[in-house]
């Protein structure tokens, strides 16, 4: 398999949310629809966090409109995730919020060898083939949540959401939130 089409020819796009998914094989325009690659969207101690043990709480937040494919949020899933696991398991609680809908897809066309060879069909029959899963985020959506028990914690899931922003396509921001404890 070929490598992924770079993310700038998706992201920023304005994008109608594309979902059909016929219940009849012969209806549907895309036959087989590519399977989500996120595992878990909830990791850690989640009971803990239901019943108020964990008061500091990290969320990273997009600033702009975008698509994240399902394997960038994986990939931030599991750095982040096993960072915390071994470091400090059972001490938080993690969650992915957006969830990969949208059905990307691409016009494949023939860009090499010579040009004597008419392998492309142009713009006739162009919907395209089903590549991969994304996630429309607006501006303002949750992308990550994290609650720890801890300042030390906190700065370790700090660092560990800035390291994740490298494999985002949009730029975002992180908001902490204190609960005092009675």
């Amino acid at each position: 398999m070929a490598g992924l089409r770079k993310a700038a020819s998706y992201s920023k796009k304005k994008v109608v949310p594309y979902t059909r998914k016929s219940k009849k094989k012969s209806q549907s325009y895309i036959k087989t629809v590519p399977p989500v690659s996120i595992i878990k969207y909830s990791m850690g101690e989640e009971r803990a966090y239901d019943e108020g043990k964990f008061p500091i709480s990290l969320t990273m937040i997009s600033d702009e409109k975008v698509q994240i494919r399902d394997s960038a949020l994986e990939s931030c899933r599991q750095s982040i995730n096993k960072k915390l696991d071994t470091e400090f398991k059972g001490q938080y609680f993690f969650k992915i919020y957006p969830y990969p809908h949208h059905i990307q897809r691409e016009n494949k066309m023939y860009s090499g060898g010579s040009k004597g060879e008419r392998v492309n069909t142009g713009m006739q029959l162009a919907f395209g083939r089903a590549l991969d899963r994304a996630a429309i985020v607006k501006k303002g959506d949750i992308i990550f949540f994290i609650a720890v028990l801890n300042k030390k914690t906190e700065q370790v899931a700090r660092k560990l959401l800035k390291d994740a922003r490298v494999k985002l396509p949009c730029k975002t921001r992180i908001l902490s939130e204190y609960q005092l404890t009675s």
